[in-house]
């Protein structure tokens, strides 16, 4: 389970719509406490299995501070 905060969050989010420029808005829609809700929306829509979503944003919320992908 992802616990992420909206600081976070708005890092981590800049990162992925980098990264995948196809993302919407309503992709990235995040609400404190629905994080599971968060990682199905975005492995449906990156055809990617929940694992990897939960990796990717893990990786880029641990570096924060990194602009890294």
């Amino acid at each position: 389970m992802l616990k992420i905060n909206e600081e976070q969050w708005q890092v981590a989010k800049e990162k992925l719509r980098r990264k995948y420029n196809h993302l919407s808005d309503e992709d990235l829609a995040f609400q404190a406490g629905e994080e599971d809700k968060l990682i199905t929306r975005l492995s449906l829509r990156l055809r990617r299995k929940p694992s990897y979503i939960l990796f990717t944003i893990g990786k880029e919320i641990q570096d924060i501070s990194s602009n890294r992908l």
